[in-house]
């Protein structure tokens, strides 16, 4: 697809973004440092009127305790709001550091608590190691709502790109083990589907850009191994494999105009909608995977993140 087609504000960062193709044919170390130097081009101020603390809490089946990172404004409500947030990095790579722009902003924005989680990574640690530690913290921020403040009617997930994949599943996992209730799910552009690019490619015009077809290949098979894109994935790896979305919580889905995960997710919303989720989709035009992050401070950007945060709002009657 020519460049011509991106969005003009998210054409300068697309120069030096580093390539994800190739991945398979690079070591571990070399594969994270091409993560990490795409996460430097990140750029995000301190926000005054938000703290940050760090926990370690209990895994679940005897884990490793799970490091948890919290933003939460200096001044709020006693049953405040809770999200628990999940970083992306192709379900090998990131931590919660990432993520703390956007999560700052969001405990501004919304007085709301944010507690992000640092899940275990392939492929040292396939399925189910990162969904039980997502799983852990939604008990622990649950369990402990009295002493952090928090009101159980109103916890959310997040997560952006495999952490919205993980988000997905944690919504279904969470429903079908009826221990705790979520208020709402944001999806930013989710890696749902494990068949993108194992077993079948959307058009051309999709995924050309930042994260390509090699890339997901990479990332599901370092997750699944050889049954990635098989016949017998669990929806609680791959979000997309779920055939009841029923008594979900209500969802934003939004992702890029060119985005790979493009069919997967409108696919994912629609079938939301079939099961009466009370679900809102934004397709942002001319935007390739994590735009948003990479250049935060464009029109469409803003205009983003205020559909989520206004759904938000709305949901949860702040």
């Amino acid at each position: 697809m020519p460049k011509n087609v991106v969005n003009p504000e998210f054409l300068p960062v697309l120069a030096k973004m580093p390539s994800f193709d190739g991945l398979s044919e690079r070591s571990l170390p070399e594969v994270r440092e091409i993560f990490l130097t795409a996460v430097r081009l990140i750029e995000g101020r301190p926000s005054p009127d938000v703290e940050s603390t760090e926990n370690y809490i209990p895994g679940l089946n005897n884990a490793p305790d799970v490091r948890v990172l919290s933003w939460s404004p200096r001044k709020t409500t006693p049953d405040a709001p809770a999200m628990v947030y999940i970083h992306g990095g192709g379900l090998v790579s990131g931590h919660p550091e990432v993520d703390d722009p956007k999560c700052q902003i969001l405990a501004s924005r919304l007085g709301m608590h944010i507690f992000s989680v640092d899940y275990r990574l392939a492929p040292e640690v396939k399925y189910p190691g990162a969904i039980e530690d997502c799983y852990a913290v939604l008990k622990w921020v649950h369990d402990n709502a009295a002493r952090l403040g928090i009101n159980r009617d109103k916890v959310v997930v997040a997560g952006e790109s495999a952490g919205g994949g993980l988000s997905a599943a944690l919504s279904l996992m969470a429903r079908d083990k009826g221990e705790y209730k979520l208020a709402y799910q944001v999806l930013i552009y989710p890696m749902l589907d494990d068949r993108t690019a194992t077993k079948q490619n959307p058009p051309p015009a999709f995924g050309e850009y930042v994260w390509t077809r090699s890339a997901n290949k990479f990332a599901w098979q370092a997750y699944l191994g050889d049954a990635a894109g098989g016949d017998k994935t669990p929806a609680y790896a791959s979000a997309a494999r779920a055939t009841d979305l029923t008594g979900l919580p209500p969802t934003f889905i939004g992702v890029g105009s060119m985005d790979l995960f493009l069919c997967e997710d409108l696919d994912y919303a629609t079938r939301l909608m079939a099961a009466s989720v009370p679900t809102e989709v934004s397709v942002v035009p001319g935007a390739y995977h994590v735009f948003d992050m990479f250049v935060p401070g464009a029109e469409l950007s803003e205009r983003f993140m205020d559909s989520y945060c206004a759904a938000l709002k709305r949901t949860l009657n702040l």
